[in-house]
């Protein structure tokens, strides 16, 4: 069953926000080596419930904290989601060496995103 599995954090100021979260709650934040300017937050040991995530600088006034749910075929999940009454809010987009990703609107106006797992994604 798709399982949420990542969470962004939308910021007006990075590193603002990365001391906040690091002196408020403990979370480590480091720099991902990818293509974007993206921080990686680790929520806590893997042994313990919960999920990781990232944030990066607001691109729109509007985002807020953005749930990934992980999923067997983004493909497959667009067709869902679009007969579902939803909407695809960004295309199909690789995400290098991590997978494939979508954005996503349920029928009340609620945006998350699809991960599917592929470390060949280019």
């Amino acid at each position: 069953m798709p399982r949420v599995v990542h969470f962004d954090i939308g910021v007006e100021d990075p590193e603002r926000a990365i001391k906040l979260y690091t002196e408020l709650l403990g979370w480590h934040i480091h720099k991902w080596e990818g293509p974007m300017d993206y921080w990686l937050i680790t929520t806590g040991k893997q042994s313990e419930p919960g999920i990781n995530g990232g944030l990066a600088k607001r691109q729109d006034p509007s985002e807020f904290t953005l749930n990934t749910i992980g999923i067997p075929s983004v493909d497959e999940f667009i067709e869902k989601i679009t007969a579902a009454g939803g909407k695809v809010l960004q295309p199909k987009m690789a995400i290098p060496g991590v997978g494939w990703y979508t954005t996503c609107q349920d029928t009340e106006g609620n945006a998350f995103g699809l991960m599917e797992e592929d470390e060949s994604a280019k």
